[in-house]
């Protein structure tokens, strides 16, 4: 099992909570840019949820 390392999310309130870092990014195609950086810099995976959210998840713990 993975663990959240960070959440990118066009909406403040869908990205309560959770004790991971949260990037509100209100336009679509920032919030996919951030993800992907934050993806690279974390060496973790981007998850869409298809919501307007993106978690960033490392996979090897």
């Amino acid at each position: 099992m993975g663990k959240i390392v960070a959440v990118v999310s066009r909406s403040a309130s869908a990205a309560v909570g959770g004790g991971a870092p949260v990037f509100i990014e209100p336009e679509p195609q920032q919030a996919e840019q951030t993800a992907f950086l934050l993806e690279k810099i974390l060496d973790a995976n981007a998850h869409d949820l298809k919501n307007g959210t993106y978690i960033l998840v490392d996979h090897k713990r």
